[in-house]
């Protein structure tokens, strides 16, 4: 009866905790979605800058001028509520924790969320202007380029993922390290290697020019080189701890 009870305890805690992580990404959209369409514009702006003379951005089915803002809007308010949503799940596993762990984590939630933040920044500031200008500079002569509204929030949002993603390269690193999977000494031996596959996924997230690709490889290759350190120090900051648990344990 006590495992049960336990049981039945922990799953309503997570299911408050659900409850509570959608319930900021609502009240985040309720207080959005009033702005959507200003939210979509500026959105729109890299692309809309670089359109040709009297060319704009179109809707192909009769609900997207609706549904594309909207869309975006829910999105941005996951978004934006993932500090929250972060808190409720640390809330639920910091009980099982110890406390050397808890300390780790801690840093790990809020420079992982930052970083991803930084990887849609840099997309939106940076890769989106380069990368619209190229494609339409590239149009075959006679084709107007107007880009659905529709298609243009799934490809953006893509990037925005992609970009965010590749931006925790330094989380990945320190949980590789941390959980001994791999170390600092074998990560600096395979630079080479890792040099390379940026460049490979910079050339597959990114439009076909030289510009686009470094932009994105070489930041992944610093976020990797400063993965590397922060993972060493991470390592260096276990062993220590963990010590001194296995010393308090054999003292009792």
């Amino acid at each position: 009866m006590t495992d049960a009870s336990s049981l039945i305890s922990h799953l309503i805690e997570l299911r408050n905790r659900v409850l509570r992580a959608l319930l900021s990404v609502l009240v985040v959209f309720l207080c959005l979605v009033y702005f959507a369409e200003d939210l979509y514009h500026y959105l729109a702006k890299p692309l809309l800058e670089v359109l040709p003379e009297n060319s704009s951005m179109i809707a192909t089915d009769v609900a997207s001028p609706f549904f594309a803002p909207f869309k975006l809007t829910l999105v941005l308010s996951f978004f934006l509520a993932i500090p929250y949503v972060l808190y409720q799940v640390w809330a639920f596993v910091a009980p099982g924790l110890y406390k050397n762990e808890k300390k780790l984590v801690i840093p790990l939630l809020v420079s992982s969320t930052l970083l991803f933040y930084a990887g849609m920044a840099f997309a939106y500031f940076v890769v989106f202007p380069l990368a619209f200008a190229f494609f339409t500079s590239v149009a075959p002569s006679g084709v107007t380029v107007s880009t659905d509204i529709t298609s243009y929030l799934d490809f953006v949002l893509k990037l925005f993922f992609a970009f965010g993603v590749s931006f925790e390269i330094p989380i990945a690193i320190i949980l590789l390290c941390w959980t001994g999977v791999t170390d600092a000494k074998s990560l600096r031996a395979k630079r080479p290697f890792v040099i390379v596959g940026a460049f490979v996924v910079g050339m597959l997230l990114t439009p076909p020019d030289v510009i686009s690709q470094t932009l994105l490889a070489l930041p992944m290759w610093v976020l990797f080189e400063v993965g590397v350190i922060a993972g060493s120090m991470y390592v260096n900051k276990k062993e220590p701890e963990g010590d001194d648990s296995s010393a308090d344990d054999s003292t009792q």
